[in-house]
């Protein structure tokens, strides 16, 4: 893949933003491809506005799409939507400042954002112990108050036309979803229907429904030496219960192997719990993040296998996505442990008990 735009590219892109921006001239000084993402692809540009609203320097990253995509992520122009209004809610996000669906500058679609400061790689974040001051117990419950200002946003208060809302409760629509998947790949997945079957007999009751980032977890934000810096990657987002974001973040596939850190390997339930639910009001139901946790492992195991589908096909010949179906037995092993026979599983909590 390459690793710059072209002459031709960057000059189209100069062009259009030129117009987009209201100024007399835009002049991208230095661009690089980004590491990470295995949906999407990223460009941290650093770009100077002579005239207009928009005029000086400014570092930017411009999103667009790589060759071959998993079939649930949004499209670019729909996860602009999203951040915006998540910048609106007050989410600490990158500020949304451009999309486009002209064609004919880089040929699809793009959106451009300010550039955030620090890193997003999981085995760094939860390694060093210099990122956000060293007191991993505040970015957690920093990490739940940014969850809980997501979760302000509802289908009372937004619509977006390409989010549809779940035909009935947010756990068994998912769960439906998650069935499909898995019949469609091809052999047997005897770990995976096990969990699945866990799953539908204990399908939990008294679903919310809210903006899920469905994919809230440590490596998808940035983190520098003074704390958080910003939430990331918003493409899977979509109307479920609260608690699945919850049950995402701590599952142990993002905990990056720190097992003794279970709020996304930084920190303790407690510090990440206590973040949301101060700034959210709601009381957080062990049982359900129980069976989000499971649910999340189910739904990484299918990723994992659709993102090795996306190498095997010669769709995109990148290592990183083959590998990603070498993680597929430390899942199975994980489902198969939290669904496992007389495990003692945690218990429903009403709001008085909770107080």
């Amino acid at each position: 893949m390459a690793m710059h735009l072209d002459d031709a590219q960057l000059s189209r892109l100069e062009d259009h933003l030129t117009e987009a921006f209201g100024a007399q001239q835009v002049q991208v000084t230095a661009h690089e491809k980004l590491s990470g993402g295995a949906i999407q692809e990223n460009w941290a540009l650093d770009v100077e506005v002579s005239g207009g609203p928009r005029g000086g320097n400014h570092a930017l990253v411009l999103r667009t799409d790589s060759a071959s995509g998993v079939a649930v992520s949004h499209s670019r122009l729909e996860e602009f939507e999203l951040l915006q209004a998540a910048w609106q809610a007050g989410v600490r996000v990158p500020e949304p400042l451009h999309h486009s669906r002209d064609y004919s500058v880089l040929g699809k679609d793009f959106c451009l954002m300010r550039r955030v400061e620090g890193t997003a790689v999981g085995q760094k974040v939860v390694k060093d112990e210099s990122l956000a001051g060293g007191d991993r117990e505040q970015l957690a419950e920093t990490l739940g108050r940014e969850l809980a200002r997501i979760h302000t946003i509802t289908p009372t208060t937004h619509s977006f036309g390409f989010l549809d809302l779940p035909e009935d409760a947010p756990a068994p629509h998912q769960l439906r979803t998650l069935y499909g998947y898995v019949d469609a790949v091809d052999g047997a997945q005897l770990a995976l229907e096990w969990g699945l079957r866990w799953l539908h007999l204990r399908l939990p009751e008294n679903e919310e429904v809210v903006l899920a980032h469905r994919d809230y977890r440590t490596g998808n934000y940035m983190v520098d030496e003074t704390g958080l810096t910003g939430i990331l990657d918003w493409e899977f987002s979509g109307w479920s219960d609260p608690h699945e974001d919850i049950g995402w973040f701590c599952a142990m596939c993002w905990r990056f192997g720190r097992r003794d850190r279970p709020a996304g390997g930084i920190g303790s339930r407690e510090s990440f719990y206590r973040g949301y639910c101060a700034e959210s009001g709601r009381v957080i139901d062990p049982a359900k993040v129980y069976w989000w946790e499971v649910f999340a492992h189910l739904r990484w195991a299918v990723i994992a296998l659709q993102q090795t589908d996306r190498y095997l096909s010669g769709e995109e010949a990148t290592l990183e996505l083959g590998l990603i179906g070498l993680r597929l037995p430390e899942i199975e092993i994980e489902i198969l442990n939290m669904t496992a026979p007389g495990q003692a599983l945690p218990g429903h909590v009403d709001a008085e008990t909770a107080a």
